[in-house]
Formats: C-alpha cells, structure tokens, sequence
C-alpha cells in the first residue's frame, strides 16, 4: 500500500475533517505537523509538484504574513514565494494529503478521498 501523508494543522476544521474522512475508511496518514515542523523549500517544491499547483496558488492570502511579507506583487519569483512559505508555514493551504505519487488540498474535506480511488 502506498505511504499516505497529511500535512495537518489540529486547530484547523477542516484539517481535523479530513483526517475523519481517511481514518473513517481505515486510513491512518502519517501526521506531519506542519507548523511545528515546516517543510524546507525542496519539499514544498516536492508537494507543489505532485499537487500540479504553482506556488501561488498553495498560499493563504488571508494571513497577516502575506500582507506584510507584500506577497501578493506579482514580480516576486516562485523562488521567492517558496521561501516565504518555508520560512513562514501559516501561509502555506491546509491540509495537504499525500497518497503515492499525488496530492490534494484538502478543500473541501472530502478532495482527500479523491486519491483513495
């Protein structure tokens, strides 16, 4: 079988939805704390690429963090934009569920579903 993944945050409802939805159809993901243990720039670029996003598309625009960090001009690179997100997790969308060699984000609930096929 293959190793499932949910990058969680347990303050977060929709976070603790999903992991309802996999654990309800015996799914026990390995658990990654994301705040606490923040992915590096490589394995964000890791999850942006099995998540087929770009990593604008994977920030919380409504975090203080990305007004104030003035993420959302467009001239800044996806360098730039990962680095952010590496150096400040809150910004990065939850949750993230890794089931193989793909991903989703979590939003609604039920996408995680989508990779148990």
């Amino acid at each position: 079988m293959s190793e499932s993944v949910l990058y969680h945050n347990p303050r977060c409802s929709k976070s603790r939805s999903a992991l309802a939805l996999l654990q309800a159809r015996g799914v026990e993901p390995r658990i990654v704390p994301y705040l606490e243990q923040p992915p590096d720039a490589a394995a964000l670029q890791a999850l942006l690429r099995q998540l087929d996003l770009r990593p604008r598309a994977l920030l919380r625009t409504g975090e203080a963090e990305y007004v104030e960090l003035g993420l959302a001009d467009p001239a800044l690179d996806e360098d730039a934009i990962i680095a952010a997100m590496a150096a400040h997790p809150r910004l990065i969308e939850r949750p993230i569920f890794v089931h193989g060699d793909r991903a989703v984000i979590g939003r609604p609930p039920e996408r995680v579903l989508e990779l148990l096929g």
